[in-house]
């Protein structure tokens, strides 16, 4: 019974809808400098020579997997007192 689901279900995928331009590009995270490549269909105008001699596109990232708290393990100070005293100062104006 599940073999005939399956065969069912199965479908193909559409055809030309996938961008065919992919090409070599360098990422670079912003806020720590690191690069790496890999492949992307993204617009940039920007270039950056790579550690082999060969110019690539740079796409620039604000947060990549180098500085992300989630794969660092650093996470941040969120000052959570501080904000429950602003919450509690907004909040006294309409208790009244």
């Amino acid at each position: 019974m599940h073999t005939e689901l399956l065969s069912e279900e199965i479908k193909e995928m559409k055809k030309d809808i996938h961008p065919e331009s992919y090409r070599p590009v360098v990422f670079k995270d912003m806020s720590n400098d690191h690069m790496f490549i890999g492949r992307s269909t993204a617009e940039t105008s920007d270039t950056i020579a790579w550690e082999d001699g060969t110019e690539y596109p740079l796409i620039k990232c604000e947060i990549t997997s180098q500085s992300h708290p989630f794969y660092t393990g650093k996470m941040q100070f969120v000052d959570t007192a501080g904000r429950v005293d602003k919450f509690k100062t907004r909040y006294a104006k309409f208790k009244k």
